[in-house]
């Protein structure tokens, strides 16, 4: 009776610590599962254990695909979540399949850079890139800095590009948070097409302070919303990509932890609200960043993931190649021009790359979507960088610059979780200075 009584003891307190621990094991295979699902079937890739992040936790995951979906489990027993697989949209992690709407088809014709054959670099760049591709260093070094793409455009044309061994011109590789810029754009589509303003309420029958949280506060992450953008287990960003459903709901779930528009917090749950909204306005749906902005720009490669309730996940999951990432930055380099249309308001980067400042706090050089080099006191963030410099920056060492005073993009893609520096400022800053 004694041991079975112990017996039983135990196995409680196996249980209970397992469903205290449950969330934070749910979230680490929710990013295996969408992680192994994008990489395999987005970027057609194999081994995507790599991607994962030096986390305890890597060791006891396991995976396992069929061509529509990828389940991830601890030790093939536990907390398991699945990814599932739509053509034209990726992966999403949910327990049921998501509703999606057919895929949106895009042509690439309009993509000036899309056919071109590999543009080999003349020497003198050829040095710059390596080094920011670490020629120099150990092999170890190299591995760490992770560089797997670099595309560098000047004058409109591409000038030179380099990738690792395993990518080539045509591997999507996921931004990060370089889909933020991306929700920037759509909006400014829809501000010119009419159908918003930034001014818009997002809430605008709710009572309180929440009705005057804008469209503009969200893209400038000055809701007020309470928010913690650590990328840790157990955290509102982690618990929002990996273990809900409905992103969108979650973020609106979250209390008013400061004064509308008086408090600058990066937030990913405002990216992703944002573009909930967007789409609620407009009668859209996972389509919308398509129809906004990939047809028109001809970039065939790119996809942006939803969440299980439909919605883009604006914040994060938007995978591209290395040439349309750099299609993007000429877009906004030529001011929301593209083959003779004005897809954006004439004014739509000024304001978007210009910092209101706030009274609370402020993220520094975060702009509407964009980081920017100049703060509103005129000081610079990278003083060796053109003040003119603005950019989209990613998890993991994503970066796209734009130098409009050098006629100037710059594209780096990589995996660099712990590297300190990643060499790609210092890449832009010896390109704006060539002539």
């Amino acid at each position: 009776m004694i041991a079975a009584a112990i017996v039983a003891t135990l196995v409680i307190i196996i249980v209970g610590v397992y469903w205290y621990e449950r969330p934070l094991l749910l979230t680490g295979t929710g990013y295996a599962a969408h992680n192994a699902c994008a990489v395999t079937q987005i970027a057609g890739r194999d081994h995507p254990e790599v991607d994962l992040p030096p986390n305890p936790l890597v060791g006891h995951l396991r995976t396992s695909s069929d061509a529509d979906s990828t389940r991830a489990t601890i030790r093939g027993l536990l907390a398991g979540q699945t990814a599932w697989f739509t053509p034209g949209y990726g992966c999403t992690v949910s327990r049921e399949r998501p509703d999606l709407p057919p895929p949106y088809p895009v042509d690439g014709s309009t993509n000036p850079f899309a056919d071109l054959a590999l543009v080999t670099p003349p020497d003198e760049l050829a040095g710059l890139i390596g080094r920011a591709f670490g020629d120099d260093l150990s092999a170890e070094e190299r591995d760490a800095l992770g560089t797997r793409a670099i595309v560098v455009v000047s004058d409109g044309e591409i000038v030179a590009e380099r990738y690792a061994d395993g990518f080539s011109i045509d591997t999507p590789q996921l931004g990060w948070s370089m889909a933020k810029s991306v929700a920037n754009l759509i909006t400014g589509r829809l501000v010119n097409e009419g159908l918003i303003s930034t001014d818009d309420p997002i809430w605008p029958d709710k009572r309180g302070e929440r009705a005057t949280i804008t469209i503009d506060h969200l893209m400038r992450m000055t809701s007020g919303l309470a928010w913690d953008e650590t990328y840790d287990l157990g955290t509102p960003i982690t618990a929002m990509l990996y273990l809900k459903s409905d992103m969108a709901a979650f973020v609106t779930d979250q209390p008013l932890a400061y004064a509308v528009g008086s408090y600058q917090q990066y937030s990913s749950g405002s990216t992703n609200l944002l573009c909930s909204i967007l789409i609620e306005r407009v009668g859209g749906d996972a389509s919308l960043p398509y129809r906004t902005i990939f047809e028109p720009l001809g970039l065939s490669s790119a996809v942006l993931e939803p969440d299980g309730a439909g919605n883009p996940v604006c914040s994060s999951y938007m995978w591209a190649t290395p040439r349309d990432w750099a299609t993007i930055g000429q877009f906004v380099l030529d001011n929301g021009e593209w083959n003779g249309r004005q897809l954006l308001p004439d004014d739509w980067m000024s304001i978007s790359t210009t910092v209101i400042p706030t009274e609370d706090g402020q993220e520094d050089g975060y702009a509407a979507g964009w980081w920017v080099n100049q703060r509103p006191d005129g000081s610079l963030v990278d003083p060796a960088l053109p003040a003119d410099t603005y950019w989209a920056a990613g998890h993991d060492g994503q970066y796209l610059y734009v130098v409009p005073s050098a006629d100037l993009v710059v594209v780096r893609l990589g995996f660099t979780p712990e590297a300190d520096d990643n060499r790609v400022a210092a890449l832009v800053a010896d390109l704006a200075k060539l002539d």
